[in-house]
């Protein structure tokens, strides 16, 4: 699998602290030799991310367990729908279970969100941002629901843009001298100034920035932020974004809206895994 080396590290670390020293349960129960099939069903209504990255869980624990996707990423399912067919060791389809499922159900849930703000903004010419507000250590399995689920992704980390924020111009003194000294530093990275004002806009749009953030503005503050512009720079629109909020917001002409929810709020996906009981049967001992 083509997975972002900081996705197979966060696998690897909920294996291990969901096995720990092994499946106490299923290695009292199930011989070695035994063998199963189940299938991942959805529960409920919405898009699919993750597949991938369970099937790695399994193949992790087992690379001779045979994974079947039976959905495409980004495919809108439907309750349930069979998702995958998974055969292999019962011991080791039980460990790789719980993990694979939380992957499956967590990028599921954002990418489904994801989706219903994008589809929220159809026919305007707002792109949906995610942000930095992910769970610690999944930054990059959230960001990749996200980009599933059909928004963009934002900054990944605090090294690849420089943001300034309401924190760093108060300590600067003002929107000028925090990009002043910001271009100073030489790093050759984008700038993005965040606006609380119009009169912050103009002061951004004099420097020349690339970005301007529109930090909790009224959509009638927004329309003239844009006015004002005049496509002179970026607008992104940030802060306290809902799916009832959001379609006027982009009929307002910003370029992005970033939306901290999509990652920090999505709900879990309901999946499952059942597994085929008439089917489990015991290898001949080799």
């Amino acid at each position: 699998m083509n997975l972002h080396p900081d996705i197979l590290t966060a696998i690897q670390r909920a294996l291990e602290e969901d096995t720990g020293a092994g499946d106490a349960t299923s290695n009292s129960i199930f011989p070695p030799e035994a063998v199963m099939q189940g299938k991942i069903i959805a529960k409920e209504n919405g898009l699919i991310a993750g597949l991938d990255v369970a099937q790695t869980v399994y193949e992790l624990v087992n690379k001779d367990i045979d994974f079947q996707p039976h959905a495409g990423e980004g495919a809108t399912v439907r309750p349930d729908q069979v998702l995958a067919i998974i055969s292999g060791p019962a011991r080791d389809l039980l460990t790789a279970e719980r993990v694979a499922l939380n992957f499956l159900g967590r990028m599921s849930g954002i990418a489904t969100l994801t989706n219903h703000f994008v589809r929220a903004v159809a026919g305007t010419k707002a792109v949906i941002l995610d942000t930095r507000k992910t769970a610690p250590g999944l930054r990059m399995a959230d960001k990749l629901a996200v980009a599933r689920g059909g928004g963009q992704n934002h900054r990944t980390g605090l090294y690849d843009m420089i943001l300034i924020k309401d924190n760093h111009i108060d300590f600067a003194g003002s929107i000028t001298e925090a990009v002043n000294r910001a271009r100073a530093a030489k790093t050759g990275l984008e700038i993005e100034v965040e606006t609380r004002t119009l009169e912050d806009v103009r002061e951004a749009l004099s420097l020349n920035v690339e970005r301007i953030l529109l930090d909790n503005m009224s959509t009638e503050m927004m329309a003239e932020a844009v006015r004002i512009t005049a496509g002179k720079a970026r607008l992104e629109a940030s802060g306290n974004v809902t799916l009832e909020t959001v379609r006027r917001i982009a009929d307002t002409g910003v370029d992005y809206i970033s939306i901290g929810a999509l990652t920090h709020s999505a709900r879990v996906f309901d999946v499952s895994f059942d597994y085929f009981s008439p089917k489990m049967e015991t290898e001949e001992p080799r």
